[in-house]
């Protein structure tokens, strides 16, 4: 019988180890697809620790589009409005190098930029930094984790003094009281939802709470439901917070040996009495109460949070608002407690462990930090004072840069932001006066190939070995189990061979991924993120392991710092972080975070009246690269809408199924109704997942606004101001709303839009 392959799951951050097997097996019938190609057979690996076997219907059909209009040779054009010619790796190489170095010699490193993916490996994450940040001395790599997670890191750092969620998943089974707050669980990371939903019906004494505008199907569950008012998170928090405190619910002890600020902190609280409260959230003061005693009750309560948090102007500050609630109560550094974000992406943490944001270096150093620059250019054997002591661009700054003409080479790197980025339009427009960008990844079309000058093919999940980590810092190898299409290359050996032939080869003489994550480890020796003890063979032996784990090959039960760092008596723990209370401040304490409330970026007024906001659906990924080509998804999922509560569809006349225009100040977009009471009135709901292949002016970011969390500098997508107008067609729904993707058999980048109607999308 053949061995299946072990591997992670690429898509969220939840991390579910699977087992895939080869399409034909003896004695039974091999599984095609419409076009009558074999799939290989994916089932979840009960052996990983984090999943336990489980799995939803996007890890289910994973393997479903892997042949399906692959990017197989590299390809060049020299403007955008000519046809794309297929070329050699080398002349693509040539060009590429070419240009950096021409750039580099006119207008500075700076003008030098990569825009990079949570669906990188880490080995493609580290290679990136060392490439960009070390040997070409420019930290302008982000990626799109800053859209993601970047809020959570700025958060976890401020209150902590480090990254890294304290938490595991084993807290789902161990809680007392569930906190989850913008995040719609059960869709978007389902199987940490299913596994806390059967704790939370086995056990009737656990409480779920929920803070989310809209009744989803993780509200569904809870025992209280917060349908707050968009941008009142930190009102409720702080609420929260001054009933804690009136009622001496607090965890005296811990205050005083373990954290900083506590006095700051409760005078800030003077101002959030239940009523101002209520009013602001537009809840009732009973619910306020109710879910400060769940809190205050609980022995052990866990938060968990994700988008609705920190796509926000006040991302890091929300972040802050909920680890204050812990740090007053105790409820961290115990089992089934703790401050937990939910990352969005597959291996988001491995690239923050790899440095992979533009104000970050390898093992959660910093760029502004001159002892941390200086370890990573001498582990690098590069020249003191290569590495920049200035952030770098986010991604927004590289989209802004591209408008004053400061960036002469844009590359970016399994990611669509033709399509994820704020005020789409513009930043469509920016992308059109790039003088150089380049766009690798595997799939063609998708929405980004319209912009790009050169297509570099690269492999994906499947087809290339390395390893991420998941929410709860574990790491799983991704073994290959199948040929890379065409002449597609891994992220990192791509990277790596441009490194060598701008003149870098003694810093890129690696022969495999293995090799590559082997350095990288070495990097965060003594760091909080230390993986001094995983290597490529040991993952492949034993199977997934948390960080930290030391170099001795066991995880850590504790162990002492470098007498160098400021840290050096700090304990750790494998499975949590923070159990002996120590933290990564330089008084190894805890700070409180005070932060008053300031509401959303953009508010509704008279000529915007509504807020609209945004998130994923169960099935679907991002901009559908790959979930758009999987049939069982698209039927599940076959076209986007809009979610309206009755009272505001009645004043707005529109009814089930009928065409709205729904314009902010940037732009507009085109949905069909769908009325319903699961969202708050004033508040609107579109999925993010449809680009501009998949259907007609149905772009959830043509809606929204760039201002960001001045912290973080993580935008604001989840709430912006619009208006709402009937469409009237002579029908329920315009015909041509939803557009088909075709090819044409004899080019790898022709696009057809065929209008279709949304009944007969699958």
């Amino acid at each position: 019988m053949t061995h299946p392959a072990k591997t992670l799951c690429p898509y969220c951050g939840v991390g579910c180890g699977l087992e895939v097997l080869p399409p034909a097996q003896p004695g039974k019938a091999t599984n095609r697809d419409g076009e009558g190609t074999p799939i290989w057979q994916v089932r979840g690996d009960r052996a990983h620790p984090s999943s336990q076997g489980m799995v939803c219907v996007k890890g289910a059909t994973v393997s479903e589009p892997l042949h399906k209009d692959r990017l197989k040779y590299p390809m060049m054009r020299d403007s955008l409005d000519e046809p794309f010619r297929r070329v050699s790796w080398d002349e693509a190489l040539d060009r590429i190098v070419s240009r950096i170095q021409t750039v580099r010699n006119t207008q500075g490193v700076d003008a030098l930029c990569m825009y990079g993916s949570g669906q990188f490996q880490t080995e493609d994450y580290y290679i990136a930094q060392k490439l960009l940040k070390g040997c070409l001395g420019t930290n302008n790599f982000d990626a799109n984790s800053r859209l993601c997670m970047s809020s959570a890191v700025a958060g976890y750092i401020r209150s902590f003094g480090a990254d890294g969620p304290p938490c595991c998943y084993e807290d789902l089974d161990l809680t007392d009281c569930a906190f989850l707050i913008g995040t719609n669980t059960a869709e978007c990371h389902p199987i940490v939802f299913n596994r806390l939903k059967k704790h939370h019906k086995k056990n009737p004494h656990v409480k779920l709470i929920v803070v989310d505008p809209r009744r989803t199907q993780t509200a569904e569950v809870a025992d209280l439901h917060l349908a707050i008012k968009p941008g009142t998170d930190i009102d409720l928090l702080n609420g929260m917070a001054h009933l804690l405190l009136k009622w001496n619910c607090l965890d005296d002890e811990f205050i005083q040996q373990h954290t900083n600020g506590f006095a700051q902190f409760s005078d800030l609280l003077r101002t959030y009495t239940p009523e101002f409260v209520a009013q602001r959230c537009e809840i009732s003061v009973e619910d306020l109460e109710t879910a400060a005693r769940y809190w205050g009750k609980s022995q052990r309560v866990l938060s968990m949070w994700s988008m609705g948090v920190n796509q926000s102007s006040e991302g890091t500050a929300k972040v802050c608002s909920i680890v204050n609630l812990h740090l007053m109560t105790g409820q961290i550094g115990k089992p089934g407690a703790g401050p937990f974000s939910l990352t969005g992406q597959p291996n988001a943490m491995g690239g923050r462990e790899a440095g992979g944001l533009c104000g970050l270096l390898p093992g959660y150093r910093s760029v502004v930090n001159s002892q941390h620059r200086a370890e990573v250019e001498q582990f690098w054997r590069l020249p003191a004072g290569r590495i920049s002591p200035t952030a770098g661009r986010t991604g927004w700054e590289m989209i802004t840069g591209l408008e004053t003409g400061d960036i002469g080479l844009l590359w970016v790197v399994a990611t669509n932001p033709a399509v994820s980025m704020p005020d789409l339009e513009r930043t469509k427009a920016a992308l059109r006066r790039s003088p150089f960008t380049i766009y690798q990844d595997c799939y063609n079309p998708t929405e980004m190939v319209d912009y790009a000058h050169v297509l570099l093919p690269a492999a994906q999940w499947s087809e290339k070995t390395g390893v991420m980590t998941n929410s709860e810092r574990c790491i799983t190898l991704c073994s290959a189990f199948r040929t890379p299409p065409g002449e597609a290359r891994a992220d990192w050996a791509i990277f790596a061979e441009v490194g060598r032939r701008l003149g870098f080869g003694n810093q890129f003489a690696f022969n495999n991924s293995a090799e590559v994550y082997a350095e990288f480890t070495r990097l965060t020796r003594y760091c909080p993120c230390d993986q001094t003890g995983i290597t490529h063979d040991r993952l492949i032996y034993e199977g997934p392991l948390q960080w930290p784990c030391l170099d001795f090959g066991l995880p850590l039960t504790g162990f002492e710092f470098n007498p160098k760092s400021k840290l050096q008596n700090l304990k750790y723990e494998a499975k949590r972080l923070y159990l002996d209370r120590q933290f990564y401040t330089p008084d190894r304490r805890a700070r409180f975070v005070p932060y008053h409330s300031k509401g959303l970026a953009e508010p509704p007024d008279p000529a915007y009246p509504f807020v609209l906001t945004t998130g994923r659906l169960y099935g679907h990924w991002h901009t559908q690269s790959r979930t758009g080509r999987i049939p069982k998804i698209q039927q599940m999922h076959p076209h986007p809408f809009i979610e309206i509560h009755p009272r505001d569809a009645k004043k707005l006349a529109v009814e089930e199924g009928e065409l709205v225009e729904v314009r902010s100040r940037r732009g507009f977009a085109r949905f069909p109704v769908r009325v319903t009471k699961a969202i708050t009135p004033g508040t609107v709901f579109v999925p993010m997942h449809w680009g501009s292949l998949w259907a007609d002016h149905a772009e959830a970011n043509a809606l929204t606004h760039p201002a960001a969390c001045p912290d973080s500098k993580q935008p604001e997508l989840k709430a912006c101001a619009v208006q709402i107008l009937p469409v009237r067609l002579g029908s329920t729904i315009a015909e041509n709303h939803v557009v088909e993707v075709t090819r044409d058999n004899h080019s790898d980048n022709h696009i057809e839009a065929i209008a279709a109607p949304l009944s007969g999308r699958n």
